[in-house]
């Protein structure tokens, strides 16, 4: 076993529920363990920040977290199986609220600074790009590619591809077979 990464042993006394065949490096930062699930052959790379303190996160099997990530889960995050967050990505299921209303920033209480709680939804064989960053109160459904360095504030249509900011569609993806799946997964 790599000593960089964390030992079965030791997940199975961190988490909600984990896993078979689970590397989660020892240079991330984990807020909120008893709210984390994830799945099998699951790989979390350096210096990802996952929070979980309040809402939970659901991480499917077959799951890759590219390092530099941020997963907030504050709001509730599923990320189902075959998904692949590239280095960088930032998910965000609570953000501040910037309309004006109220005042902003970590230093005052939520009675003043009245957030936006939002869960955030990847299905299956979602592929965000490097720095993709997700607002609350998105679904990307299944097969959804988002190209780096986009900012995804809406749903996103299954099977297509998109990238900007904000995300706009650029055109349909094809479609990974079931077949494909067990293929694969018979590899592992």
């Amino acid at each position: 076993m790599n000593s960089n990464y964390y030992s079965a042993k030791d997940l199975k006394k961190k988490f909600k529920a984990i896993g078979k065949n689970v590397l989660i490096s020892k240079k991330i930062t984990i807020l909120g363990t008893k709210n984390i699930s994830i799945g099998n052959n699951v790989r979390i790379d350096d210096f990802c920040i996952l929070l979980a303190k309040i809402g939970y996160l659901n991480i499917g099997s077959n799951v890759h977290i590219g390092s530099f990530s941020y997963l907030n889960a504050s709001g509730g995050v599923n990320i189902e199986n075959f998904c692949n967050l590239s280095q960088g990505t930032k998910i965000y299921s609570k953000s501040d609220n910037y309309d004006g209303s109220t005042i902003t920033n970590p230093t005052f209480s939520e009675k003043f600074t009245k957030p936006i709680y939002g869960k955030v939804v990847l299905k299956k064989h979602c592929l965000l790009g490097s720095g993709t960053i997700i607002l609350p109160n998105v679904t990307l459904n299944e097969g959804v590619v988002v190209g780096a360095l986009s900012l995804v504030k809406n749903n996103l249509k299954k099977w297509s591809i998109y990238a900007g900011v904000p995300a706009r569609y650029i055109k349909k993806r094809k479609r990974i077979s079931r077949l494909t799946e067990k293929r694969s997964l018979s590899e592992v």
